[in-house]
């Protein structure tokens, strides 16, 4: 069970919930709720989730790299 990058609470169905969320919020959207997401697991990790916490900031920084990456090869 992959609780960082797959966690099976955040599935229903077909679908994953950060799949909603960026649908819904839009591309500057999503950047921003990866934006709060990756300080609060950084700001959290000693005190509660301790290295996974780690890896979920690492996770959500991943993703506005992606998202990034793909706006520059778009211009």
């Amino acid at each position: 069970m992959d609780l960082v990058n797959h966690p099976p609470h955040y599935r229903q169905g077909d679908i994953e919930c950060i799949d909603a969320i960026r649908a819904s919020l839009g591309e500057e959207g999503f950047l921003s709720y990866c934006q709060g997401n990756a300080c609060k697991y950084l700001w959290r990790w000693r005190h509660k989730g301790g290295l996974q916490d780690l890896y979920k900031c690492e996770w959500y920084i991943a993703e506005m790299i992606k998202v990034n990456t793909a706006k520059e090869a778009a211009q």
